[in-house]
């Protein structure tokens, strides 16, 4: 069941990462990440791995689309 719960944020994440690398919307990625975050802190709790890979693989994906804008560092 957590798994799924985290397979769903992990989906919804990027969903709103997609928008999020057109231009003068990566600020959107703030969001993202915490929300990947969570994802990943659940997707920890559970047996399977698929929800906690896919939420590590939103939160590279927002940290690089956030470092190449100059939003960290």
């Amino acid at each position: 069941m957590l798994n799924i719960l985290s397979l769903l944020i992990g989906l919804f994440a990027l969903l709103l990462a997609f928008p999020a690398f057109l231009p003068l919307l990566g600020w959107l990625n703030w969001a993202v990440v915490p929300i990947a975050i969570l994802g990943a802190g659940i997707g920890a709790l559970s047996r399977s791995n698929a929800g906690r890979n896919l939420n590590l693989i939103v939160i590279v994906i927002g940290v690089l689309r956030l470092m190449l804008g100059g939003g960290i560092f």
